[in-house]
């Protein structure tokens, strides 16, 4: 295999390609819809027989779809490599709470620049990469900013990780450039509609724009207007499925009035729309997972594939694409399609997507990926290097389930579901994979600088509420009454 270096292949292969899109029309406004713990099998163009999701089965059928596109087995390390195009752990996240959710201020993000490419931006639902002041979005290149805390709407860790106080999916408390504001109905249409409010607000400016929608939905608490979980009853599905399922068919509602709106206002074809979900399956694998190992929170397949759908009239033509690609690229993806000059001190494990986007039959050379569960006891991270990890090339998936060194080999080219470990059979494969996951392993360790952290004893979003409403911890009278 030919391993080459990633900033090299894009600057040889990508520059025409922007410079040609570029020279056809202006910068195109950049839409990044990321849901929260809906998997791959849970579309019914992918696959599942019991979803409804009309809306993104036609996106589908309008996008490039990467059908080996991988993301962190969980949240917030998903989050963080989005926004760095790097490794999660080199910013320092290895977990979803505990301050190891917190990216590291030394981080740079593609809201910043964007930002600094004359992009104006906006986050619209979850950030959960840390619920302390400097860590905000606000601070790390979002202009308009329009978030719930933690990991989840009413979600309370010790430490900085918290929500607003007795905050629920219904007419949720939302943190509003600063504000805490009291808004009225459920989470995701109310993510969707702040959103469509700023774009329609952004559309006639001279600058473009970026718009990260973010809903929490499917994420647990597994709930959702009633109207949506009557749509699964009597198919033999317990409650948890239904709602689960009513909650993904409430986000195709929302992503087709997005898609509505965007052609009504005549911006459809300046606009990429990108759909992704942050992990692998939860509610829904139980019904239909695509035929993989694994859900969320395991370095299996079925752990961090997850359905990746750009849309860009005019530009991209529909098709699939079976290149290993991951959220690392995401970064250099919009900051080519931008034009957006990257600071000297970027360093990014991504590559660009845009070659592979508009041509199919790009060189797209091969590498490794690796994944790490993290999630590990306090103070314990070189103990954890082989507990629930993976090394992905074009063809193989080298999985070590447990906290001991012992590798799974998959040739997922003839065993996508991981079922034969094929590691006796090829030795050599192991002790390639192996020597690149050794070094990169070395290279993390001294970039994990969450693991020590010592947390206050009021969290700080918390205290930005009681600031705002009054009362404190244990004193709730001063918290804001919801409309029935």
């Amino acid at each position: 295999m030919d391993f080459i270096n990633r900033r090299q292949f894009c600057a040889a292969v990508g520059a025409t390609a922007i410079a040609s899109a570029q020279q056809a029309r202006p910068r195109p406004n950049i839409v990044f819809v990321l849901t929260d713990d809906q998997g791959y099998g849970d579309i019914a163009v992918l696959g599942n027989p019991v979803i409804k999701t009309p809306n993104l089965d036609h996106l589908h059928s309008q996008s490039v779809r990467f059908t080996d596109f991988h993301v962190s087995p969980t949240c917030a390390p998903t989050r963080t490599s989005l926004m760095t195009g790097r490794h999660e752990f080199k910013s320092g996240v290895t977990h979803t709470i505990f301050e190891r959710e917190r990216m590291s201020l030394k981080s740079t993000t593609i809201a910043q620049v964007l930002r600094s490419a004359g992009y104006t931006t906006g986050i619209f639902g979850k950030w959960h990469l840390g619920d302390d002041e400097p860590y905000q979005p606000n601070n790390r290149g979002f202009e308009e900013v329009f978030i719930h805390g933690c990991g989840g709407i009413g979600q309370d860790y010790p430490g900085t990780c918290s929500d607003a106080p007795g905050n629920t999916y219904f007419d949720p408390t939302i943190r509003h450039n600063g504000t805490f504001v009291r808004t009225h109905g459920y989470c995701t249409d109310v993510f969707f509609g702040q959103a469509l409010a700023w774009i329609e607000q952004s559309k006639d400016a001279t600058k473009p724009f970026f718009a990260y929608i973010t809903p929490n939905a499917p994420h647990a608490p597994l709930q959702c207007p009633d109207e949506y979980k009557r749509m699964y009853k009597g198919l033999g599905l317990d409650e948890n499925t239904q709602n689960y399922f009513g909650m993904c068919t409430n986000i195709d509602d929302n992503v087709g009035k997005l898609m509505s709106r965007l052609t009504d206002w005549g911006i459809e074809k300046n606009t990429l729309f990108v759909f992704m979900t942050d992990n692998g399956g939860t509610g829904g694998v139980r019904v239909f997972n695509a035929g993989m190992h694994g859900a969320k929170g395991t370095p299996y397949m079925g752990g961090t594939r997850v359905p990746a759908f750009f849309r860009w009239p005019g530009v991209l033509q529909p098709g699939d694409r079976p290149n290993l690609a991951a959220h690392i690229d995401m970064f250099p993806t919009f900051a080519e399609i931008a034009g957006a000059p990257l600071p000297a001190n970027v360093k990014l494990d991504g590559r660009s997507l845009l070659p592979v986007l508009k041509d199919p039959a790009t060189v797209w050379p091969d590498r490794f990926l690796f994944t790490h569960v993290g999630r590990w006891d306090i103070g314990k991270a070189a103990d954890a290097k082989y507990d629930k990890c993976r090394v992905r090339t074009a063809q193989y998936s080298m999985v070590n389930s447990k906290p001991a060194r012992n590798w799974e080999l998959y040739d997922l080219k003839a065993d996508p579901g991981e079922k034969e470990n094929v590691a006796a059979k090829h030795p050599e494969v192991v002790a390639r994979m192996e020597a690149a996951y050794d070094k990169w392993w070395d290279e993390i360790l001294p970039l994990l600088e969450n693991e020590n952290a010592v947390p206050p004893a009021l969290a700080p979003y918390k205290k930005l509420y009681f600031d705002q409403y009054g009362g404190g911890p244990g004193v709730m009278a001063g918290a804001p009454v919801r409309p029935k």
